[in-house]
């Protein structure tokens, strides 16, 4: 995928339009993601103690020096960027659902030029994969 073919805003407006349910667009990204970043995503989901449900309740990605962070809360979606330094983190801001749509996808960007499992991933949730 050539890096000047990829517009990130209009991938960002794509995915929120085609997913205005922000649990389903969460659940779908996780089962797109879950294979390329393992461990660098942290799902937590709804329900108690005893009861697990499929449902997401907040997503954790780490990527380079950033940890982007989607937790829904009720009727809407908290979405946080933490930045990192040498392992301490420095800043944490708290940006709406399509700015962090864009920072995850331009970062899944950056791993794709390097990762053939990261650049199918990428594509299926850009171009219409499981989204």
């Amino acid at each position: 995928m050539p890096e000047d073919a990829f517009d990130l805003d209009l991938a960002a407006a794509t995915l929120q339009s085609n997913a205005g349910d922000v649990p389903l667009l969460l659940k779908l990204l996780v089962t797109q993601l879950s294979e390329v970043l393992d461990k660098r995503l942290v799902v937590e989901r709804a329900g108690g103690r005893f009861r697990k449900s499929e449902a997401v309740k907040s997503v954790e990605v780490t990527l380079g020096n950033d940890v982007l962070r989607a937790e829904i809360d009720g009727a809407s979606v908290r979405c946080t960027i933490g930045h990192s330094s040498g392992g301490i983190r420095i800043r944490s801001e708290e940006v709406g659902l399509d700015e962090w749509l864009k920072r995850l996808l331009a970062a899944l960007q950056a791993e794709a030029s390097h990762s053939e499992l990261a650049r199918r991933a990428l594509e299926n949730i850009v171009i219409g994969g499981a989204l």
